[in-house]
């Protein structure tokens, strides 16, 4: 569902502070009388919707961040690899692997995890995702006790790190795309989609005891609303409250504020289906319409990193992106390369003035402003943006083509490399090429990378790839967001992660 954005700025302040107000007192009652009424609990707000949650297909990987389903393998704050339901695994060739799945672990329902019960998963990932069966490109899976036996088409020397994502995580063969049976801290006991998730404690869990009984994720991606809940007492912790409140949140003693850099980027995508944006020079001229620096230091309020690309300068697998500027003089001239006619300071097609479709969401409160920001600037040349917000963005963009650019944000680099980025947003069958990708060029250095086995060579095939998708502009990465996240004072063993994906933990507790 679209809806067109009218901007009434103080009637909408107006509105989001009464929505606020209704939303926190509908939030449930606060910590303390839902720990003597209920046991241990705790309620976190989360600003994405998650429509579904199945792990295999959600793409808000819920049930991961629930501790609900675990993967074979999780990734470290150092973006290192560590054991998950795999305590062990080996290749000689990049090809022929032996994974070792953990002893004792069991699902919700009882059934011992063992090797078969992975690789029934693993198939039925591969069958309902092709984004999963893509990058496993498996030919081969043995099951034999406690021992997974992997063949690959070609080496894949990044196979382990292919397990750390939320959409390999294993269920057991009991489960279904609505009640996910896996093997987490917490069983699932209720979900609504697009409201809440409600999970109870696993008191079998092979990891050790669980501190939480119950816990409750809302789904609210109004960032006024998030902030009024913590500050009343109805939410224990709050993803992303508005960055504007960050330093009045740090100053209530009460309250715990983090606010670290991640993994995340924030974009914008363009339609190749659309013949103007097809030309680079005409995506190059909207990347000069880019004002990173003012969208970092007053839409983020300094609470991100101006993006030269999709991953950190400093990362090892990031190429010497080009220098990107804002400038209207160089987005006018890059305007003419394309073809178009500039008089005036204004850009035209033939004496018409040019016009785009821009799809939003506001599940991140910081994308509509971007939005509006390039849509101030593109005015400037004379070239009208028509905003649109999509309440669920993938649905959305997987569904429709009626777009021609998309502010989007995801987490890039989910698995500490290049290659999950590379495959999934620029292979024409990506699970994230939205944007209808369709590069030869690209296509081969991918496909290159993904056949090389030497971790070294790999970095420099990466490095090459993005370089590629850098040179023709596929898409425009803005900022790389912190990951800010505020808690109640009660709250105990939370932490923030790089990955996002780890939220409810066995060591997650709360004051009593």
């Amino acid at each position: 569902m679209l809806k067109k954005i009218f901007l009434f700025p103080s009637l909408i302040l107006f509105l989001l502070l009464l929505a606020a107000c209704s939303d926190a007192k509908e939030a449930g009652t606060g910590g303390s009388e839902r720990v003597q009424a209920f046991g241990k609990s705790l309620r976190l707000l989360f600003n994405i919707q998650s429509h579904a949650i199945d792990p295999h297909t959600d793409t808000t990987y819920i049930a991961v961040r629930a501790g609900i389903a675990e993967t074979l393998v999780v990734i470290s704050d150092e973006l290192g690899l560590q054991p998950g339901l795999a305590d062990d695994w080996s290749s000689k060739d990049g090809q022929h692997w032996t994974f070792h799945i953990r002893e004792g672990a069991a699902f919700h329902d009882g059934q011992p995890l063992d090797a078969e019960a992975v690789k029934l998963s693993l198939v039925r990932a591969q069958e309902l995702n092709p984004a999963v069966r893509n990058t496993l490109r498996l030919r081969e899976i043995h099951a034999d006790g406690q021992l997974l036996k992997l063949v690959t088409e070609t080496p894949n020397l990044e196979l382990p790190s292919s397990f750390v994502h939320p959409n390999t995580a294993i269920v057991a063969p009991s489960s279904t795309d609505s009640n996910p049976v896996g093997t987490g801290p917490f069983k699932l006991a209720d979900f609504r989609s697009g409201s809440s998730l409600k999970v109870d404690r696993n008191t079998g869990y092979w990891g050790g005891p669980v501190k939480l009984e119950h816990a409750e994720i809302l789904f609210n991606s109004d960032a006024n609303a998030r902030l009024m809940a913590i500050k009343a007492g109805s939410a224990d912790i709050v993803f992303r409250p508005p960055l504007e409140s960050f330093a009045q949140l740090q100053s209530d003693p009460s309250l715990t504020v983090e606010s670290r850099s991640g993994l995340r980027t924030h974009l914008l995508m363009y339609n190749m289906r659309n013949r103007h944006l097809a030309q680079e020079q005409v995506r190059r001229a909207f990347d000069h319409l880019i004002d990173r620096e003012t969208i970092t230091k007053d839409i983020m309020a300094g609470q991100a990193t101006p993006a030269a690309g999709a991953f950190p300068a400093e990362a090892p697998f990031s190429p010497a992106y080009r220098p990107k500027a804002f400038s209207l003089d160089l987005a006018r001239e890059a305007f003419r390369e394309a073809g178009f006619t500039v008089e005036g300071g204004k850009v035209s097609d033939q004496g018409k003035p040019l016009s785009f479709r821009l799809l939003t969401y506001s599940s991140r409160a910081e994308l509509p402003l971007i939005a509006q920001l390039v849509q101030a600037h593109a005015g400037e040349l004379g070239i009208k943006l028509e905003i649109r917000q999509a309440e669920n963005m993938d649905e959305y963009l997987s569904a429709n083509d009626d777009w021609d650019l998309a502010t989007y944000s995801l987490v890039t680099a989910p698995r500490g490399e290049a290659a999950y980025f590379l495959n999934s947003g620029y292979l024409p069958e990506g699970a994230l090429n939205y944007s209808h990708i369709d590069h030869p060029g690209l296509q081969a250095a991918i496909g290159t990378l993904n056949e090389t086995v030497d971790a070294a060579e790999r970095l420099e095939r990466s490095r090459q790839a993005m370089a590629i998708a850098d040179s023709e502009t596929l898409n425009s990465f803005i900022v790389h967001p912190n990951i800010v996240v505020v808690y109640s004072g009660k709250v105990l063993g939370w932490k923030t992660t790089m990955s996002e994906y780890y939220l409810l933990t066995k060591d997650l507790d709360v004051a009593s």
